[in-house]
């Protein structure tokens, strides 16, 4: 009985050794990319925690030289955190913080291309679509009307869409093209419906331009 198992153990042995012979190279192979893929995760996933926490800490430099007034050292560490970090959030919100900044120093240019650098490369779309938002008043504000108008002719999110077309209107005011300004502030009015407050601002503007958005009330029999 004992000789007939070794027998069995030993065919079992031999099958098992004829089948590493025959695939042992390809399981060893895909266990070493599996374990690979898996370690690669690992390092990506430990990587991006480094990254964001490095950024965390130099917004924290950002936000600190806005707060001062520091330009001199707000320039440097908006610089630093765009080169090393483009990719993270707080590279978007150090854009926008240091453009409102640059802005309020008189620094037009430096407040342009932070602006335009986070409407074309911020990671997420919101912030890209408020960049262009800012970017846009920024340049209407210097009297680049065709450029605003450039910047705004790219689609928005519905969050952003009436904001955008009330700027539209604002331009078009400006340049005496009031048929223009009247369709823009239509647009901005109808999309602006969540939001009362400003689109009574929006109203206030049509009605100036003889329009009155609002439906009429019939009147009874």
């Amino acid at each position: 009985m004992a000789t007939q198992l070794n027998l069995e153990e030993q065919e079992q042995i031999d099958e098992l050794k004829h089948f590493w012979k025959k695939y042992g190279n390809v399981i060893t192979w895909l266990l070493i990319a599996v374990m690979g893929s898996y370690a690669a995760w690992n390092g990506y996933q430990y990587w991006q925690r480094q990254q964001s926490s490095k950024a965390s800490a130099l917004f924290d430099e950002v936000e600190k030289s806005a707060q001062s007034g520091d330009v001199a050292k707000l320039e440097r560490a908006w610089n630093d955190m765009k080169d090393r970090f483009p990719g993270t959030a707080f590279a978007a919100q150090s854009a926008l913080l240091a453009a409102k900044s640059f802005q309020m120093s008189d620094k037009s240019e430096a407040a342009t291309a932070a602006l335009e650098w986070a409407s074309e490369k911020a990671s997420d779309p919101g912030s890209a679509q408020l960049a262009r938002l800012r970017l846009a008043n920024l340049q209407s504000q210097n009297k680049s009307y065709d450029q605003a108008l450039k910047t705004l002719s790219k689609p928005f999110d519905p969050a952003f869409a009436g904001l955008a077309a009330d700027i539209q209107g604002d331009i078009h005011a400006v340049q005496n093209k009031p048929q223009d300004a009247i369709k823009a502030y239509s647009d901005a009015w109808r999309q602006l419906e969540d939001n009362p407050e400003y689109r009574r601002l929006v109203t206030a503007k049509l009605n100036a331009l003889g329009v009155n958005p609002e439906p009429q009330k019939g009147t009874s029999p």
